[in-house]
């Protein structure tokens, strides 16, 4: 999936910027108790998680699996927060709402042996320059093809 919206930089510039989506998984269990999601070093990119599920897998026990999340915060300083206790009997799935987070990210299972699964979207923000946007934009022009007009019919 992909989309655009215009985006007013603080030097007053106003670009595009482009949105693409993936398929984000992984899993966590006592074998791989932590994942860590880092997006490419490249400065006009954005990468971002948006969390939709974190659920029990198949073989869990009965116990207590929490999920914690260690991103960093507005001021740059990583923050460690539990989202989710996931229990077989009661709770095997928490639904995130509208959790986004922007990489560097790291999923740990803090108790419990899972496995647990961590689902959502992995989304890739680029930054589009005038220029680029300008040459996209008469690409497009020399794609439209001209309609001709409907022939008129003749009255009998």
């Amino acid at each position: 999936m992909s989309f655009t919206e215009d985006e007013s930089s603080e030097s007053g510039r106003v670009g595009r910027t482009r949105m693409e989506s993936y398929f984000f998984s992984c899993e966590l269990s006592s074998q791989v108790p932590f994942y860590t999601f880092q997006g490419d070093e490249d400065e006009n990119v954005e990468h971002y998680l948006d969390i939709r599920t974190i659920c029990l897998g198949t073989g869990a026990k009965e116990e207590s699996n929490v999920v914690e999340v260690t991103a960093l915060n507005h001021r740059g300083k990583k923050v460690s927060v539990p989202v989710a206790n996931l229990h077989v009997s009661c709770l095997p799935m928490v639904s995130m709402g509208e959790f986004e987070v922007k990489a560097p990210v790291t999923f740990r299972l803090k108790s419990g042996t899972g496995p647990v699964c961590v689902s959502g979207l992995h989304l890739v923000a680029f930054e589009d320059d005038a220029d680029s946007e300008v040459s996209e934009d008469l690409e497009e022009i020399d794609d439209i093809i001209p309609i001709k007009p409907a022939k008129k019919k003749q009255k009998l």
